[in-house]
């Protein structure tokens, strides 16, 4: 198989598994809690790290903004023989008393974007692999970190968002925003591989305090800002468990 024209990879130069930050500064951080890492490549939104965690063998891969470029490394990553991706990133939480900081596991992610629609109809759901899901809940609770964990919305306009849109997902019992499951849930599930996404809340959007998105982690806010290092670490423990 050819090199892949984004992440720049060839098969057999992946492990198993992807843990999946938005953002290339993000994948460092996460790389600089494991014991060994190795960049692979870099390229665009992507940077392509592969690791080592208490003796499991992990890639690390950025897949920038947005479920398009998420898409695009789901691909690729695929391509090349990764077959569980988890996605560490960060949201805004939609509902009140979600606060900065808190952690949510995703038990499935509203379409609000068009990349997934490109594979299948809007009605197709975009839900986690359940063992992946129950792995990062696991790891959370072993890690005595408490969790939200239920749907969650994935949208492509981060400007564009109303208030009405934002009262929508409120009152559908929707507990945050982000910009990236949809798409990871979708592919996966289409290629018959695993996906699980937990988030960090930089913000909540029903209480008025500042909008999330994948972020560099200069600035979030400081309480955000070490929860993602949590985040990472129940990440990270599922990982050797999947």
């Amino acid at each position: 198989m050819a090199t892949q024209p984004h992440l720049l990879v060839d098969e057999g130069d992946l492990t198993d598994i992807a843990l999946l930050p938005g953002d290339p500064g993000r994948v460092d951080r996460i790389a600089s809690h494991c014991d060994e890492a190795e960049t692979v490549a870099q390229n665009r939104e992507y940077k392509v790290v592969n690791a080592t965690y208490e003796g499991r063998e992990l890639t690390i891969c950025s897949t920038g903004i947005g479920c398009p470029s998420a898409a695009i490394a789901i691909e690729e990553l695929a391509n090349v023989g990764v077959e569980t991706f988890v996605r560490v990133g960060t949201t805004g939480a939609l509902q009140s008393g979600i606060e900065i900081g808190d952690m949510v596991v995703a038990s499935g992610a509203a379409k609000n974007e068009g990349t997934s629609k490109r594979y299948e109809d809007v009605e197709y759901p975009a839900v986690p692999s359940y063992d992946v899901l129950s792995s990062l809940v696991d790891a959370a609770e072993a890690n005595d970190e408490a969790i939200h964990v239920g749907p969650i919305a994935s949208d492509d306009a981060y400007y564009a968002e109303t208030d009405e849109a934002v009262d929508d997902w409120e009152a559908a019992g929707l507990l945050c925003v982000e910009m990236e499951a949809a798409a990871i849930f979708t592919l996966a599930r289409r290629k018959g591989l695993r996906a699980g996404a937990i988030c960090t809340v930089d913000g909540n959007l029903v209480e008025g305090t500042q909008k999330g998105t994948d972020t560099e982690d200069d600035e979030l806010p400081e309480k955000a800002k070490n929860n993602v290092a949590r985040a990472i670490d129940i990440a990270l423990e599922s990982a050797t468990e999947l």
